[in-house]
């Protein structure tokens, strides 16, 4: 597998984000994956606020979470889905706006993938649209996929065998996710003015069905929900 991330220059909010992404993609291989960051999506439909205070900031990650709740360092919060920092809205790289996350990214996703096939003539083409979290207990961020198209974002191991003919009860590979960390290293966190990336050669199955809520698991279902709970009563 081959990541290749392009340097561009400041996405502007409000701007056209396919003119953006076609003023550095020239060509599109078939059976490649456009990874897109988050923050220009959001800039795109102009997802932003002017920051003016921590209170307004700490209403705004409350109107954006479905679950919430407030720790020393920052806001621990559910969205879509997914466990995040604060609902996933970002200060860096802002210039004094609050940059939400955008508002439908399965949706972007599609729309940007729809025009790429329709520009460039190909069928097989996966688009990734990336944001970065924690893991807890562990130090750095990953990358993670707040949305895709394309490309099935689980591969199922279970019912297969493994290489002594166990069969297999439980796994299954989270391929949305590990694209995402993985282009996330190469694009950078910083000023690397890097949003795009381009995957060639990834392990994944091309589709045009996408089960939005594959990578989804019960909150009751988790296996780290029992730990959370016996640390939230010893405390």
């Amino acid at each position: 597998m081959h990541i290749q991330a392009l340097k561009t220059r400041i996405f502007l909010e409000n701007e056209d984000l396919l003119l953006f992404i076609l003023k550095y993609i020239k060509k599109l291989p078939e059976n490649s994956i456009l990874v897109v960051t988050s923050k220009i999506v959001a800039l795109a439909e102009g997802r932003t606020v002017k920051y003016k205070s921590k209170k307004q900031k700490a209403e705004i990650i409350k109107q954006e979470s479905d679950f919430a709740i407030k720790t020393k360092i920052i806001w621990l919060t559910i969205k879509d889905g997914m466990v995040m920092a604060s609902a996933g809205i970002d200060e860096s790289n802002a210039d004094g706006k609050i940059i939400l996350l955008p508002k439908d990214s399965f949706k972007s996703a599609g729309m940007v993938r729809s025009a790429l096939r329709k520009k460039f003539g190909i069928k097989n083409i996966g688009v990734l649209i990336t944001d970065s979290r924690l893991f807890p207990l562990r130090a750095g961020i990953v990358g993670v996929a707040l949305g895709y198209a394309g490309f099935q974002g689980v591969k199922n191991y279970i019912g297969k065998k493994d290489i002594f003919g166990r069969a297999l009860k439980m796994s299954k590979t989270d391929i949305a996710d590990s694209l995402a960390t993985a282009a996330v290293l190469c694009m950078g966190e910083g000023k690397e003015r890097q949003p795009l990336a381009l995957i060639k050669g990834a392990p994944v199955v091309f589709t045009d069905k996408i089960k939005r809520n594959e990578l989804i698991i019960d909150i009751k279902k988790d296996i780290y929900a029992p730990l959370f709970a016996s640390i939230k009563k010893r405390g």
